[in-house]
């Protein structure tokens, strides 16, 4: 019996009390579970992936964390007398990134951010949340919005993946399935689970370089650059025009 609920917030709370069940997983519309996620939301600098731990240092002024978990990036960001605004959908998990220190944690959606919270000269979307993009129309949207509440010259460090660089044949068939269903090859309808919880159902978004490229075109932003280790895993960064 799944009941409906803060999977993600649930998760992270018990992964940082040190419950050995303190681990979700991400569970695909096709029935696929994967992607188990928990301490490592927990880590700090130095033990990200290396793409984060480099494009990190590019972050400047007031910051925007979106997604922001148990606050690893706010509290790094923190540390170095950055203002942060850390905000996240799970009520469990702003509560549990205000435990470990965040000053200003705000359970609020990316698409709920409003020109008044800003201004911003940067916006961070680590652990994978430039999925929260979602598909093609709500990219350039939330993309426009976020630059309403931005500096000129803010950077948006964003991290994702490559949904092509894979040989997996269930990724493969979901992104042929997309295709056919006129989507974006990465686009990808999912939830979290956790024990008997699961979170609602959303949408969320990976996007090769080529595809960032257009998606960004005419939203006030330019993908400035990108950076990864030569995996499938990379941090772009955008900057507003």
């Amino acid at each position: 019996m799944v009941v409906i609920g803060d999977a993600y917030g649930q998760a992270m709370t018990a992964a940082f009390r040190g419950d050995p069940r303190g681990i979700a997983s991400v569970e695909r519309s096709d029935g696929r579970l994967m992607l188990d996620i928990g301490i490592d939301y927990l880590a700090p600098a130095r033990r990200w992936v290396p793409e984060e731990r480099a494009a990190i240092r590019l972050a400047k002024g007031r910051v925007l964390d979106v997604g922001c978990g148990a606050g690893r990036v706010a509290l790094h960001l923190q540390e170095r007398d950055h203002e942060v605004v850390a905000i996240d959908v799970s009520p469990g998990a702003v509560a549990l990134s205000r435990e470990r220190g965040v000053r200003d944690a705000r359970e609020l959606a990316a698409s709920q951010v409003r020109t008044a919270d800003g201004p911003f000269d940067t916006i961070v979307m680590y652990g994978n949340n430039l999925g929260l993009l979602r598909d093609a129309r709500h990219a350039r949207w939330l993309l426009r919005r976020f630059a309403r509440a931005t500096t000129h010259g803010a950077l948006l460090l964003g991290g994702t993946l490559d949904p092509y660089r894979t040989e997996d044949p269930s990724h493969l068939a979901y992104q042929a399935e997309n295709r056919r269903r006129g989507r974006m090859s990465g686009q990808i309808r999912m939830r979290i689970r956790f024990n008997d919880l699961a979170s609602p159902w959303f949408d969320y978004l990976f996007v090769s370089k080529d595809e960032l490229v257009s998606l960004v075109q005419g939203t006030g932003w330019r993908l400035a650059d990108t950076i990864d280790d030569g995996s499938a895993q990379y941090v772009a960064v955008l900057e507003r025009a």
